[in-house]
Protein backbone atom coordinates (compact mmCIF):
# COMPACT_ATOMS: atom_id res chain seq x y z
CA UNK A 1 0.00 0.00 0.00
CA UNK A 2 1.23 3.48 -0.89
CA UNK A 3 1.53 5.53 2.31
CA UNK A 4 0.64 8.92 0.83
CA UNK A 5 -1.54 11.50 2.53
CA UNK A 6 -4.75 10.71 0.65
CA UNK A 7 -4.54 7.00 1.28
CA UNK A 8 -3.74 7.36 4.96
CA UNK A 9 -6.51 9.92 5.47
CA UNK A 10 -9.02 7.54 3.89
CA UNK A 11 -7.73 4.63 6.00
CA UNK A 12 -8.00 6.74 9.17
CA UNK A 13 -11.68 7.40 8.47
CA UNK A 14 -12.71 4.00 7.06
CA UNK A 15 -10.45 1.20 8.31
CA UNK A 16 -11.86 -0.53 11.45
CA UNK A 17 -8.40 -1.14 12.95
CA UNK A 18 -7.47 2.54 12.75
CA UNK A 19 -10.85 3.60 14.16
CA UNK A 20 -10.29 1.20 17.09
CA UNK A 21 -6.88 2.65 17.89
CA UNK A 22 -8.24 6.22 17.68
CA UNK A 23 -11.38 5.57 19.74
CA UNK A 24 -11.74 6.99 23.29
CA UNK A 25 -12.75 3.55 24.58
CA UNK A 26 -9.80 1.80 22.86
CA UNK A 27 -8.28 0.55 26.16
CA UNK A 28 -11.58 -1.08 27.15
CA UNK A 29 -12.24 -2.59 23.72
CA UNK A 30 -8.71 -3.87 23.12
CA UNK A 31 -8.16 -5.29 26.61
CA UNK A 32 -11.54 -7.00 26.79
CA UNK A 33 -11.48 -8.52 23.30
CA UNK A 34 -7.88 -9.69 23.74
CA UNK A 35 -8.67 -11.35 27.07
CA UNK A 36 -11.90 -12.99 25.89
CA UNK A 37 -11.09 -14.01 22.30
CA UNK A 38 -7.35 -13.98 21.59
CA UNK A 39 -5.81 -15.37 24.78
CA UNK A 40 -8.07 -18.49 25.05
CA UNK A 41 -8.36 -18.69 21.22
CA UNK A 42 -12.17 -18.55 21.25
CA UNK A 43 -13.61 -18.29 17.77
CA UNK A 44 -17.30 -17.68 18.52
CA UNK A 45 -19.10 -16.69 21.73
CA UNK A 46 -22.81 -16.41 22.46
CA UNK A 47 -24.26 -13.03 23.26
CA UNK A 48 -25.32 -13.96 26.81
CA UNK A 49 -21.85 -15.21 27.77
CA UNK A 50 -20.07 -12.28 26.16
CA UNK A 51 -22.41 -9.72 27.73
CA UNK A 52 -21.94 -11.32 31.13
CA UNK A 53 -18.14 -11.18 30.81
CA UNK A 54 -18.27 -7.55 29.67
CA UNK A 55 -20.61 -6.64 32.52
CA UNK A 56 -18.12 -8.05 35.02
CA UNK A 57 -15.32 -6.08 33.34
CA UNK A 58 -17.32 -2.84 33.46
CA UNK A 59 -18.19 -3.41 37.11
CA UNK A 60 -14.51 -3.90 37.96
CA UNK A 61 -13.46 -0.75 36.06
CA UNK A 62 -16.16 1.35 37.71
CA UNK A 63 -15.05 0.13 41.11
CA UNK A 64 -11.45 0.94 40.18
CA UNK A 65 -12.18 4.47 38.89
CA UNK A 66 -14.79 5.32 41.49
CA UNK A 67 -18.57 5.47 41.25
CA UNK A 68 -18.92 8.91 39.66
CA UNK A 69 -15.90 8.81 37.38
CA UNK A 70 -16.52 5.22 36.34
CA UNK A 71 -20.16 5.87 35.49
CA UNK A 72 -19.11 8.86 33.42
CA UNK A 73 -16.36 6.95 31.57
CA UNK A 74 -18.55 3.89 30.84
CA UNK A 75 -22.18 5.01 30.83
CA UNK A 76 -23.61 2.27 28.62
CA UNK A 77 -24.60 -1.26 29.49
CA UNK A 78 -22.71 -4.31 28.28
CA UNK A 79 -25.36 -5.13 25.66
CA UNK A 80 -25.24 -1.61 24.26
CA UNK A 81 -21.46 -1.73 24.01
CA UNK A 82 -21.56 -5.03 22.12
CA UNK A 83 -24.15 -3.75 19.65
CA UNK A 84 -22.11 -0.56 19.19
CA UNK A 85 -18.88 -2.48 18.55
CA UNK A 86 -20.66 -4.69 15.99
CA UNK A 87 -22.23 -1.75 14.12
CA UNK A 88 -21.20 -1.04 10.55
CA UNK A 89 -19.48 2.21 11.45
CA UNK A 90 -17.22 0.34 13.90
CA UNK A 91 -16.79 -3.19 12.53
CA UNK A 92 -14.80 -4.49 15.52
CA UNK A 93 -17.09 -7.49 16.13
CA UNK A 94 -19.16 -9.64 13.81
CA UNK A 95 -22.70 -10.34 15.02
CA UNK A 96 -24.51 -13.23 13.39
CA UNK A 97 -27.00 -16.04 14.01
CA UNK A 98 -25.48 -19.51 13.55
CA UNK A 99 -27.53 -22.30 12.00
CA UNK A 100 -30.00 -23.85 14.42
CA UNK A 101 -29.79 -21.05 17.04
CA UNK A 102 -31.98 -18.03 17.74
CA UNK A 103 -29.38 -16.34 19.95
CA UNK A 104 -26.88 -13.98 18.31
CA UNK A 105 -23.18 -14.83 18.48
CA UNK A 106 -20.09 -12.64 18.22
CA UNK A 107 -16.66 -13.11 16.68
CA UNK A 108 -13.61 -10.94 16.11
CA UNK A 109 -13.08 -9.35 12.72
CA UNK A 110 -9.66 -9.57 10.99
CA UNK A 111 -8.97 -5.79 11.32
CA UNK A 112 -9.56 -6.00 15.08
CA UNK A 113 -7.16 -8.90 15.45
CA UNK A 114 -4.51 -7.05 13.45
CA UNK A 115 -4.94 -4.00 15.71
CA UNK A 116 -4.54 -6.18 18.81
CA UNK A 117 -1.42 -7.80 17.37
CA UNK A 118 0.09 -4.38 16.66
CA UNK A 119 -0.67 -3.23 20.21
CA UNK A 120 1.03 -6.34 21.53
CA UNK A 121 4.15 -5.55 19.52
CA UNK A 122 4.47 -2.13 21.21
CA UNK A 123 5.61 -3.58 24.52
CA UNK A 124 9.31 -3.89 25.24
CA UNK A 125 10.75 -7.35 24.73
CA UNK A 126 13.24 -8.74 27.19
CA UNK A 127 14.98 -10.61 24.39
CA UNK A 128 15.22 -9.64 20.73
CA UNK A 129 16.58 -12.42 18.57
CA UNK A 130 17.84 -11.88 15.05
CA UNK A 131 19.80 -15.04 14.24
CA UNK A 132 16.79 -17.30 13.77
CA UNK A 133 15.06 -14.79 11.52
CA UNK A 134 18.18 -14.38 9.41
CA UNK A 135 18.49 -18.15 9.09
CA UNK A 136 14.80 -18.34 8.14
CA UNK A 137 15.27 -15.70 5.44
CA UNK A 138 18.37 -17.46 4.16
CA UNK A 139 16.52 -20.79 4.09
CA UNK A 140 13.58 -19.26 2.20
CA UNK A 141 15.91 -17.79 -0.40
CA UNK A 142 17.57 -21.19 -0.90
CA UNK A 143 14.18 -22.91 -1.23
CA UNK A 144 12.98 -20.39 -3.81
CA UNK A 145 16.21 -20.51 -5.80
CA UNK A 146 16.42 -24.32 -5.73
CA UNK A 147 12.68 -24.79 -6.40
CA UNK A 148 12.76 -22.55 -9.49
CA UNK A 149 15.92 -24.10 -10.99
CA UNK A 150 15.26 -25.84 -14.32
CA UNK A 151 18.81 -27.05 -15.08
CA UNK A 152 19.17 -30.71 -13.99
CA UNK A 153 22.93 -30.42 -13.57
CA UNK A 154 22.58 -27.49 -11.18
CA UNK A 155 20.01 -29.38 -9.13
CA UNK A 156 22.19 -32.46 -8.98
CA UNK A 157 25.15 -30.38 -7.86
CA UNK A 158 23.10 -28.83 -5.06
CA UNK A 159 21.79 -32.24 -3.97
CA UNK A 160 25.31 -33.67 -3.93
CA UNK A 161 26.42 -30.70 -1.86
CA UNK A 162 23.65 -31.33 0.66
CA UNK A 163 24.49 -35.04 0.77
CA UNK A 164 28.16 -34.27 1.43
CA UNK A 165 27.18 -31.92 4.26
CA UNK A 166 24.95 -34.60 5.80
CA UNK A 167 27.70 -37.22 5.48
CA UNK A 168 30.15 -34.86 7.19
CA UNK A 169 27.65 -34.23 9.99
CA UNK A 170 27.15 -37.98 10.43
CA UNK A 171 30.90 -38.49 10.64
CA UNK A 172 31.23 -35.81 13.32
CA UNK A 173 28.43 -37.37 15.36
CA UNK A 174 30.04 -40.80 15.08
CA UNK A 175 33.28 -39.29 16.40
CA UNK A 176 31.39 -37.79 19.34
CA UNK A 177 31.64 -34.18 18.10
CA UNK A 178 28.05 -32.91 18.24
CA UNK A 179 27.31 -29.18 17.81
CA UNK A 180 24.53 -28.13 20.23
CA UNK A 181 22.51 -24.93 20.28
CA UNK A 182 23.22 -22.69 23.23
CA UNK A 183 20.55 -21.12 25.43
CA UNK A 184 20.48 -17.90 23.42
CA UNK A 185 19.88 -19.71 20.13
CA UNK A 186 17.10 -21.82 21.69
CA UNK A 187 15.35 -18.73 23.09
CA UNK A 188 15.69 -16.93 19.78
CA UNK A 189 14.10 -19.74 17.77
CA UNK A 190 11.37 -20.38 20.32
CA UNK A 191 10.39 -16.71 20.32
CA UNK A 192 10.09 -16.77 16.55
CA UNK A 193 8.05 -19.99 16.71
CA UNK A 194 5.62 -18.40 19.19
CA UNK A 195 5.13 -15.34 17.00
CA UNK A 196 4.50 -17.36 13.85
CA UNK A 197 2.04 -19.63 15.67
CA UNK A 198 -0.03 -16.63 16.78
CA UNK A 199 0.11 -15.07 13.32
CA UNK A 200 -1.27 -18.27 11.80
CA UNK A 201 -4.35 -18.08 14.00
CA UNK A 202 -4.92 -14.49 12.86
CA UNK A 203 -4.49 -15.52 9.22
CA UNK A 204 -7.22 -18.13 9.60
CA UNK A 205 -9.68 -15.42 10.59
CA UNK A 206 -8.82 -13.43 7.48
CA UNK A 207 -9.24 -16.47 5.21
CA UNK A 208 -12.59 -17.21 6.85
CA UNK A 209 -13.59 -13.57 6.40
CA UNK A 210 -12.88 -13.75 2.66
CA UNK A 211 -15.00 -16.87 2.22
CA UNK A 212 -17.74 -15.32 4.34
CA UNK A 213 -17.74 -12.21 2.15
CA UNK A 214 -18.20 -14.45 -0.89
CA UNK A 215 -21.07 -16.25 0.86
CA UNK A 216 -22.74 -12.94 1.69
CA UNK A 217 -22.39 -11.78 -1.92
CA UNK A 218 -23.96 -15.02 -3.13
CA UNK A 219 -26.92 -14.61 -0.80
CA UNK A 220 -27.49 -11.04 -1.98
CA UNK A 221 -27.40 -12.08 -5.62
CA UNK A 222 -29.74 -14.98 -5.04
CA UNK A 223 -32.23 -12.76 -3.20
CA UNK A 224 -32.34 -10.25 -6.08
CA UNK A 225 -31.88 -12.61 -9.04
CA UNK A 226 -34.77 -13.19 -11.44
CA UNK A 227 -32.94 -14.45 -14.53
CA UNK A 228 -31.73 -17.85 -15.66
CA UNK A 229 -30.10 -20.15 -13.14
CA UNK A 230 -27.20 -21.05 -15.38
CA UNK A 231 -25.98 -17.47 -15.68
CA UNK A 232 -26.03 -16.94 -11.92
CA UNK A 233 -24.30 -20.24 -11.19
CA UNK A 234 -21.60 -19.46 -13.75
CA UNK A 235 -20.85 -16.10 -12.09
CA UNK A 236 -20.87 -17.54 -8.56
CA UNK A 237 -18.74 -20.58 -9.35
CA UNK A 238 -16.33 -18.34 -11.26
CA UNK A 239 -15.77 -16.23 -8.15
CA UNK A 240 -15.53 -19.36 -5.97
CA UNK A 241 -12.89 -20.85 -8.29
CA UNK A 242 -11.05 -17.51 -8.39
CA UNK A 243 -10.68 -17.55 -4.59
CA UNK A 244 -9.74 -21.25 -4.48
CA UNK A 245 -7.14 -20.82 -7.24
CA UNK A 246 -5.68 -17.60 -5.84
CA UNK A 247 -2.34 -17.57 -4.02
CA UNK A 248 -4.13 -17.35 -0.68
CA UNK A 249 -6.48 -20.21 -1.51
CA UNK A 250 -3.70 -22.49 -2.76
CA UNK A 251 -1.56 -21.74 0.29
CA UNK A 252 -4.48 -22.45 2.64
CA UNK A 253 -5.29 -25.73 0.88
CA UNK A 254 -1.66 -26.89 1.03
CA UNK A 255 -1.43 -25.93 4.71
CA UNK A 256 -4.70 -27.72 5.48
CA UNK A 257 -3.62 -30.91 3.70
CA UNK A 258 -0.32 -30.86 5.58
CA UNK A 259 -2.04 -30.29 8.91
CA UNK A 260 -4.66 -33.02 8.38
CA UNK A 261 -1.99 -35.72 8.12
CA UNK A 262 -2.09 -37.93 11.21
CA UNK A 263 1.63 -38.64 11.05
CA UNK A 264 2.41 -34.92 10.83
CA UNK A 265 0.23 -34.19 13.86
CA UNK A 266 1.94 -36.87 15.93
CA UNK A 267 5.38 -35.68 14.85
CA UNK A 268 4.50 -32.05 15.66
CA UNK A 269 3.14 -33.02 19.11
CA UNK A 270 6.29 -34.98 19.93
CA UNK A 271 8.63 -32.23 18.79
CA UNK A 272 6.68 -29.52 20.63
CA UNK A 273 6.71 -31.50 23.88
CA UNK A 274 10.47 -32.04 23.64
CA UNK A 275 11.12 -28.36 22.96
CA UNK A 276 8.91 -27.16 25.83
CA UNK A 277 10.81 -29.44 28.22
CA UNK A 278 14.16 -27.82 27.40
CA UNK A 279 15.45 -25.76 30.39
CA UNK A 280 16.09 -22.52 28.39
CA UNK A 281 12.58 -22.66 26.92
CA UNK A 282 10.98 -23.47 30.29
CA UNK A 283 12.73 -20.43 31.78
CA UNK A 284 10.78 -18.19 29.37
CA UNK A 285 7.47 -19.35 30.99
CA UNK A 286 5.66 -20.01 27.70
CA UNK A 287 1.90 -19.89 27.43
CA UNK A 288 0.28 -23.15 28.51
CA UNK A 289 -1.97 -23.07 25.44
CA UNK A 290 1.11 -23.33 23.24
CA UNK A 291 1.14 -27.08 23.89
CA UNK A 292 -2.03 -27.48 21.83
CA UNK A 293 -1.48 -24.74 19.27
CA UNK A 294 -1.76 -27.18 16.37
CA UNK A 295 -5.20 -28.24 17.61
CA UNK A 296 -6.15 -24.55 17.68
CA UNK A 297 -5.05 -24.38 14.05
CA UNK A 298 -7.32 -27.32 13.24
CA UNK A 299 -10.26 -25.70 15.01
CA UNK A 300 -9.67 -22.40 13.23
CA UNK A 301 -9.36 -24.16 9.87
CA UNK A 302 -12.62 -26.02 10.44
CA UNK A 303 -14.48 -22.69 10.67
CA UNK A 304 -13.14 -21.73 7.24
CA UNK A 305 -14.18 -25.12 5.85
CA UNK A 306 -17.65 -24.73 7.35
CA UNK A 307 -18.01 -21.38 5.64
CA UNK A 308 -17.24 -23.04 2.30
CA UNK A 309 -19.79 -25.76 3.13
CA UNK A 310 -22.41 -23.10 3.88
CA UNK A 311 -21.73 -21.55 0.48
CA UNK A 312 -22.35 -24.91 -1.24
CA UNK A 313 -25.47 -25.44 0.87
CA UNK A 314 -26.77 -22.02 -0.11
CA UNK A 315 -26.30 -22.84 -3.80
CA UNK A 316 -28.10 -26.17 -3.35
CA UNK A 317 -31.01 -24.45 -1.57
CA UNK A 318 -31.21 -21.91 -4.37
CA UNK A 319 -31.46 -24.65 -7.01
CA UNK A 320 -34.06 -26.58 -5.00
CA UNK A 321 -36.17 -23.45 -4.41
CA UNK A 322 -36.01 -22.46 -8.06
CA UNK A 323 -37.01 -25.95 -9.19
CA UNK A 324 -39.89 -26.03 -6.70
CA UNK A 325 -41.12 -22.60 -7.79
CA UNK A 326 -40.92 -23.56 -11.47
CA UNK A 327 -42.83 -26.82 -10.88
CA UNK A 328 -45.44 -24.96 -8.87
CA UNK A 329 -45.81 -22.38 -11.64
CA UNK A 330 -46.31 -25.14 -14.23
CA UNK A 331 -48.93 -26.86 -12.08
CA UNK A 332 -50.77 -23.54 -11.56
CA UNK A 333 -50.89 -22.99 -15.32
CA UNK A 334 -52.17 -26.51 -15.96
CA UNK A 335 -54.85 -26.22 -13.29
CA UNK A 336 -55.92 -22.87 -14.71
CA UNK A 337 -56.31 -24.41 -18.18
CA UNK A 338 -58.32 -27.31 -16.74
CA UNK A 339 -60.58 -24.96 -14.76
CA UNK A 340 -61.30 -22.74 -17.76
CA UNK A 341 -61.99 -25.77 -19.98
CA UNK A 342 -64.48 -27.19 -17.45
CA UNK A 343 -66.16 -23.80 -17.16
CA UNK A 344 -66.63 -23.57 -20.95
CA UNK A 345 -67.85 -27.13 -21.33
CA UNK A 346 -71.41 -26.43 -20.18
CA UNK A 347 -71.71 -22.66 -20.50
CA UNK A 348 -69.87 -21.75 -23.67
CA UNK A 349 -70.35 -18.18 -24.92
CA UNK A 350 -72.72 -17.64 -27.87
CA UNK A 351 -69.85 -16.50 -30.07
CA UNK A 352 -68.13 -19.83 -29.51
CA UNK A 353 -71.18 -22.08 -30.17
CA UNK A 354 -69.99 -22.86 -33.69
CA UNK A 355 -68.45 -25.93 -35.23
CA UNK A 356 -65.07 -24.20 -35.09
CA UNK A 357 -64.47 -23.75 -31.38
CA UNK A 358 -60.97 -22.36 -31.83
CA UNK A 359 -58.84 -21.35 -34.82
CA UNK A 360 -55.07 -21.29 -34.89
CA UNK A 361 -53.21 -19.68 -37.79
CA UNK A 362 -50.42 -21.62 -39.41
CA UNK A 363 -46.93 -20.45 -38.68
CA UNK A 364 -45.99 -20.44 -42.38
CA UNK A 365 -47.48 -20.70 -45.87
CA UNK A 366 -47.22 -24.06 -47.59
CA UNK A 367 -46.27 -23.78 -51.30
CA UNK A 368 -46.62 -26.89 -53.52
CA UNK A 369 -45.67 -26.55 -57.22
CA UNK A 370 -47.22 -29.09 -59.60
CA UNK A 371 -44.01 -29.60 -61.57
CA UNK A 372 -42.12 -30.56 -58.40
CA UNK A 373 -44.09 -33.79 -58.09
CA UNK A 374 -42.24 -36.88 -59.42
CA UNK A 375 -43.74 -38.72 -62.40
CA UNK A 376 -45.36 -42.10 -61.93
CA UNK A 377 -43.06 -45.05 -62.44
CA UNK A 378 -44.46 -48.58 -62.64
CA UNK A 379 -42.79 -51.04 -60.25
CA UNK A 380 -40.24 -53.43 -61.67
CA UNK A 381 -41.21 -57.09 -61.69
CA UNK A 382 -38.54 -59.77 -61.40
CA UNK A 383 -38.87 -62.55 -63.96
CA UNK A 384 -38.04 -65.99 -62.57
CA UNK A 385 -36.69 -68.66 -64.92
CA UNK A 386 -37.57 -72.24 -64.02
CA UNK A 387 -34.64 -74.65 -64.37
CA UNK A 388 -35.09 -78.38 -64.12
CA UNK A 389 -32.84 -80.08 -61.59
CA UNK A 390 -30.54 -82.78 -62.97
CA UNK A 391 -28.94 -85.69 -61.20
CA UNK A 392 -25.25 -85.25 -60.30
CA UNK A 393 -22.24 -87.47 -60.76
CA UNK A 394 -22.44 -90.41 -58.40
CA UNK A 395 -18.73 -91.33 -58.66
CA UNK A 396 -17.48 -88.29 -56.60
CA UNK A 397 -15.70 -89.24 -53.37
CA UNK A 398 -17.60 -87.69 -50.40
CA UNK A 399 -14.83 -88.27 -47.82
CA UNK A 400 -13.65 -84.66 -48.21
CA UNK A 401 -16.96 -83.49 -46.72
CA UNK A 402 -16.29 -85.44 -43.52
CA UNK A 403 -12.58 -84.67 -43.13
CA UNK A 404 -12.84 -80.91 -42.50
CA UNK A 405 -10.54 -79.48 -39.84
CA UNK A 406 -11.60 -76.60 -37.59
CA UNK A 407 -8.78 -74.57 -36.01
CA UNK A 408 -9.47 -72.74 -32.74
CA UNK A 409 -7.87 -69.33 -33.38
CA UNK A 410 -8.76 -68.12 -29.87
CA UNK A 411 -6.68 -70.89 -28.31
CA UNK A 412 -3.74 -70.03 -30.60
CA UNK A 413 -4.00 -66.32 -29.66
CA UNK A 414 -4.07 -67.28 -25.97
CA UNK A 415 -0.89 -69.35 -26.45
CA UNK A 416 0.81 -66.30 -28.00
CA UNK A 417 -0.24 -64.01 -25.13
CA UNK A 418 0.89 -66.54 -22.51
CA UNK A 419 4.30 -66.84 -24.17
CA UNK A 420 4.69 -63.04 -24.26
CA UNK A 421 4.03 -62.71 -20.53
CA UNK A 422 7.59 -63.71 -19.71
CA UNK A 423 9.33 -62.52 -22.88
CA UNK A 424 9.35 -59.29 -24.89
CA UNK A 425 9.09 -61.14 -28.25
CA UNK A 426 8.78 -64.67 -29.53
CA UNK A 427 9.08 -66.21 -33.00
CA UNK A 428 6.59 -68.55 -34.63
CA UNK A 429 9.16 -71.34 -34.66
CA UNK A 430 9.59 -71.02 -30.89
CA UNK A 431 5.84 -71.15 -30.41
CA UNK A 432 5.60 -74.32 -32.44
CA UNK A 433 8.52 -75.82 -30.52
CA UNK A 434 6.75 -75.36 -27.16
CA UNK A 435 3.39 -76.39 -28.60
CA UNK A 436 3.68 -78.51 -31.79
CA UNK A 437 1.05 -78.35 -34.46
CA UNK A 438 -1.81 -80.76 -33.85
CA UNK A 439 -4.00 -79.95 -36.84
CA UNK A 440 -1.39 -79.70 -39.53
CA UNK A 441 -1.19 -77.04 -42.19
CA UNK A 442 -4.52 -75.48 -41.23
CA UNK A 443 -3.18 -74.58 -37.78
CA UNK A 444 0.00 -73.10 -39.32
CA UNK A 445 -2.09 -70.95 -41.67
CA UNK A 446 -4.13 -69.79 -38.68
CA UNK A 447 -0.93 -68.61 -36.95
CA UNK A 448 0.02 -66.68 -40.11
CA UNK A 449 -3.43 -65.11 -40.25
CA UNK A 450 -3.12 -63.96 -36.62
CA UNK A 451 0.27 -62.42 -37.44
CA UNK A 452 -1.15 -60.53 -40.44
CA UNK A 453 -4.08 -59.15 -38.40
CA UNK A 454 -2.01 -58.11 -35.36
CA UNK A 455 -0.24 -54.74 -35.18
CA UNK A 456 2.31 -56.22 -32.78
CA UNK A 457 3.89 -58.67 -35.21
CA UNK A 458 6.88 -58.37 -37.55
CA UNK A 459 7.98 -60.48 -40.52
CA UNK A 460 11.74 -60.74 -41.14
CA UNK A 461 12.15 -61.53 -44.85
CA UNK A 462 15.93 -61.96 -44.53
CA UNK A 463 15.74 -64.92 -42.16
CA UNK A 464 14.10 -68.26 -42.94
CA UNK A 465 12.64 -70.63 -40.37
CA UNK A 466 11.83 -74.28 -40.93
CA UNK A 467 8.97 -75.86 -39.00
CA UNK A 468 8.05 -79.55 -38.94
CA UNK A 469 4.98 -81.45 -37.83
CA UNK A 470 3.49 -84.92 -38.10
CA UNK A 471 0.15 -85.42 -39.79
CA UNK A 472 -1.96 -88.47 -38.86
CA UNK A 473 -3.52 -90.54 -41.60
CA UNK A 474 -7.03 -89.15 -41.09
CA UNK A 475 -5.81 -85.53 -41.71
CA UNK A 476 -3.80 -86.16 -44.87
CA UNK A 477 -6.78 -85.77 -47.17
CA UNK A 478 -7.86 -82.45 -45.65
CA UNK A 479 -4.32 -81.08 -45.65
CA UNK A 480 -3.84 -82.05 -49.26
CA UNK A 481 -6.98 -80.10 -50.14
CA UNK A 482 -5.77 -77.06 -48.18
CA UNK A 483 -2.31 -77.19 -49.79
CA UNK A 484 -3.91 -77.11 -53.20
CA UNK A 485 -5.71 -73.87 -52.27
CA UNK A 486 -2.66 -72.01 -50.76
CA UNK A 487 -1.30 -69.18 -52.96
CA UNK A 488 2.19 -69.20 -54.30
CA UNK A 489 3.41 -66.78 -51.60
CA UNK A 490 2.63 -69.26 -48.80
CA UNK A 491 5.39 -71.34 -47.16
CA UNK A 492 6.96 -73.93 -49.44
CA UNK A 493 6.33 -77.50 -48.35
CA UNK A 494 8.46 -80.55 -48.84
CA UNK A 495 6.64 -83.85 -48.44
CA UNK A 496 8.55 -87.12 -48.41
CA UNK A 497 6.69 -90.03 -49.90
CA UNK A 498 5.46 -91.84 -46.78
CA UNK A 499 2.86 -94.56 -46.63
CA UNK A 500 -0.71 -93.48 -45.88
CA UNK A 501 -0.97 -95.90 -43.02
CA UNK A 502 1.72 -94.14 -40.93
CA UNK A 503 1.99 -90.53 -39.65
CA UNK A 504 3.41 -88.27 -42.33
CA UNK A 505 6.24 -85.82 -41.55
CA UNK A 506 5.70 -82.36 -43.04
CA UNK A 507 8.23 -79.56 -43.32
CA UNK A 508 7.59 -75.88 -44.22
CA UNK A 509 10.13 -73.10 -44.83
CA UNK A 510 8.84 -69.57 -44.33
CA UNK A 511 10.18 -66.08 -43.40
CA UNK A 512 10.66 -65.54 -39.68
CA UNK A 513 7.45 -64.32 -38.00
CA UNK A 514 8.00 -62.47 -34.71
CA UNK A 515 5.24 -61.64 -32.20
CA UNK A 516 6.04 -58.61 -29.99
CA UNK A 517 4.52 -57.77 -26.61
CA UNK A 518 2.45 -54.58 -26.73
Amino acid sequence: MNLDYTTLDMQRRQHPAWRLLAADSAPLVASFLHRVFVVPNVRVMAQSNLAEALEDTLYGLRELLGESKGAKAFPKSAQEYLNDWAANDKGWLRKFYPAGSDEPHFDLTPPTERALAWLGSLSDRSFVGTESRLLTLFGLLKQMSFGAETNPQTRLAELHKQRDAIDAEIARVVDGNMALLDDTALKDRFQQFTGLARELLADFREVEHNFRALDRTVRERIALWDGAKGTLLQEIMGERDAIAESDQGKSFRAFWDFLMSQSRQEEFTELLARVLDLPPVSALAPDVRLKRVHYDWLEAGEYAQRTVAQLSQQLRRFLDDKAWLENRRIMDILRGIEGKALALRDTAPAALRTPDFMQIDEIGAGVDLPLERPLYQPPLQTALTSVALQAGDQDVDANALFSQVRVDKAALAGHIRKSLQTRAQVTLAELLHTRPLEQGLGELVAYLQLASESANSVVDETTQDTVMWQVPDHLQMAETTQAAQIPQTAPSMQTPPPALTEPTLRRATLPRVIFVRS
